[in-house]
């Protein structure tokens, strides 16, 4: 499975931004799918996932309420909307896909996004 991650870009404090992961295979949707990021300096860390039928959904603590992940199977994409970005959501978004629903740890997701930044201005 390859993934194609985009959407990633420059806003300012309080605005939005839509992530999307493409994937190359059909059955994308029968994978578990995550969001990972990376910030300057730290460890790459969870953010969020998704289950195959889409109603299993997890979060960090830190962007409950402001990040939504979702999935269109139809094409073969995973989403990840961000509202009320705080200059600390500034990383490198990776997009992940494996086989264990509702696991956060990089070592589940087999397969990668390239990874596309996304930076919040105070």
């Amino acid at each position: 499975v390859q993934l194609q991650a985009s959407g990633g870009g420059w806003v300012q404090a309080g605005g939005s931004l839509r992530l999307a992961c493409a994937a190359s295979e059909r059955t994308l949707s029968s994978y578990a799918r995550a969001w990972f990021r990376q910030a300057p300096g730290k460890e790459r860390e969870f953010v969020a996932s998704i289950g195959g039928i889409g109603s299993d959904t997890d979060y960090m603590d830190s962007v409950k309420g402001r990040f939504t992940i979702s999935g269109d199977n139809a094409k073969n994409t995973v989403y990840l909307q961000m509202n009320s970005l705080k200059p600390e959501d500034t990383a490198v978004y990776y997009c992940a896909a494996g086989w264990v629903v509702g696991a956060r740890g990089e070592l589940n997701y087999p397969y990668w996004g390239q990874g596309t930044l996304v930076t919040v201005s105070s």
